[in-house]
């Protein structure tokens, strides 16, 4: 609402004479003086930049090596994300489900015969607070004991990554592997408690499971908060357990505080974690966490229900969530039958599903699907034609909404915040080194509808986010 009211009041003060205007904002391959001057200050040769503007529904403003394929960083989501609400639909949900053998019985003590099966379904959002409810359905039918643990996993193939090999960061969420069975990302949470009374900051690990330390080393502050606490985190790996050593300074008025670290793989997280919580719901386990496979006859338990994919996508775009685009190109995969998905016939799929709506994204490479590589490419012209269809799609409303809005929220929350320009994009932000990139929808002050796509790949790209700025600036003026 706050988009069209500020719309309308600039068209009132524009007025006819203004509007007649308009025609002349077509610039053809060239930039506008005004943006001259802001790429001129980066420093950046412009061959280093691809740059589309063009009205919805209308003519081409300007463009500049729009046909090159280049790195979008985390942009590259919007592929995967249209692609994927576009094959599935925005209500399509992923189901987690408990199931047992035919004829399983519980005793009277609470023990199941035979094992306990687990058909995962690749849910990108499966929180501990789900699984925890998904246990909590067996006690409530009476399970208590069980013997053996079947994950089903066979939705996916062998997709598991190195966390370290994109950047060598291997505890950190954004590197976490996919998998068919993820919980929480599969990371854990590191909480830090200030004590006024010693002046020191206590820890513990969350969930609980057997393997993992916190050793705190953070230095107590009598400072008046000024943000998150920034601290430094040593991971280490000895005979299976994982001790995590947490170092800096934080003041002690910022409160209780929290870190997000991987530890495990996914499958071994997964174990650990099955078998503390049943523990923790009063139950015990004499068997192991397996990988298998549920048999056709298998009889459901206890199910989940994700949330439906247009919420889940918000999630992915506005926190830019690199491991739930990497399960979702895979679900795309999936369920257009390419089972067990991998990443190649879900990128395969994905390209389909595009070249059916016109659009053949010359020179894509989707890679992961989330723009966290360093061999995805994609051209702005391609980009810019995607998000001219799907403006006009079907899926227009959720897809959009998905997209931070400027100054307001997600990865473009802290920009161009001024009440001439907040709220009046709806954009996502790509950022790795030597790569910057932003593209979405602008609002302009005539009421004209503007896709912009702009993508850097340079040593100095970092410098090009003022050149963002204006750019976007310049158009809500137009």
């Amino acid at each position: 609402m706050t988009v069209w009211i500020i719309a309308g009041l600039r068209m009132l003060t524009l007025g006819v004479a203004g509007l007649a205007l308009l025609p002349a904002l077509v610039w053809g391959q060239g930039l506008p003086p005004e943006l001259t001057r802001a790429w001129a200050q980066t420093k950046i040769p412009e061959s280093s930049l691809s740059v589309v503007v063009q009205e919805i529904g209308g003519p081409r403003l300007f463009a500049i090596n729009a046909e090159q394929p280049r790195n979008p960083a985390s942009v590259m989501k919007l592929v995967t994300t249209y692609a994927a609400i576009s094959r599935l639909g925005p209500t399509f949900v992923w189901h987690t489900d408990f199931l047992t053998q035919p004829g399983a019985r519980v005793s009277p003590a609470g023990a199941l015969s035979g094992p306990l099966y687990l058909r995962a379904s690749g849910d990108p959002v499966l929180m501990l607070q789900d699984l925890w409810r998904l246990m909590r359905e067996l006690r409530l039918r009476g399970i208590k004991d069980i013997s053996d643990i079947v994950v089903d996993r066979s939705m996916f193939g062998e997709v598991t990554i190195d966390p370290g090999s994109f950047d060598g960061a291997a505890d950190r969420p954004y590197n976490a592997s996919p998998d068919t069975f993820m919980i929480g990302f599969g990371a854990v949470r590191l909480v830090f408690m200030p004590d006024p009374a010693t002046r020191t900051w206590k820890s513990f690990v969350d969930p609980a499971i057997p393997g993992v330390q916190v050793d705190s080393n953070i230095e107590w502050s009598d400072a008046k908060c000024q943000g998150s606490p920034v601290v430094s985190t040593e991971t280490t790996l000895v005979d299976g357990n994982v001790r995590f050593r947490v170092s800096g300074k934080a003041a002690g008025s910022c409160g209780e505080f929290d870190v997000f670290r991987l530890a495990f793989s996914q499958q071994e997280y997964a174990a650990r974690l099955l078998r503390t919580m049943w523990q923790e719901l009063g139950g015990t386990m004499t068997g192991k966490v397996l990988t298998g496979e549920t048999p056709a006859d298998a009889v459901p338990v206890a199910s989940h229900e994700s949330p439906p994919l247009s919420e889940v996508i918000r999630l992915i775009n506005k926190r830019s969530n690199n491991v739930m685009t990497r399960v979702l190109l895979l679900t795309l995969g999936a369920q257009a039958g390419r089972r067990p998905a991998t990443v190649a016939n879900s990128a395969e799929v994905a390209r389909q599903v595009l070249a059916r709506q016109g659009l053949d994204m010359t020179g894509l490479v989707l890679d992961n699907g989330s723009g966290l590589s360093r061999t995805g490419v994609v051209s702005a012209d391609s980009l810019a034609q995607m998000l001219q269809k799907a403006w006009m799609s079907p899926v227009m409303p959720e897809f959009v909404s998905s997209l931070s809005i400027l100054g307001v929220d997600g990865t473009a929350r802290n920009r161009l915040r001024e009440i001439s320009t907040q709220s009046l994009a709806h954009v996502k932000t790509g950022s790795l080194r030597d790569v910057r990139s932003i593209a979405g929808y602008v609002w302009g002050a005539s009421g004209k509808r503007y896709v912009v796509v702009s993508m850097v790949n340079n040593e100095r790209a970092n410098e090009a986010r003022s050149f963002e700025n204006a750019l976007i600036s310049w158009l809500t003026a137009h």
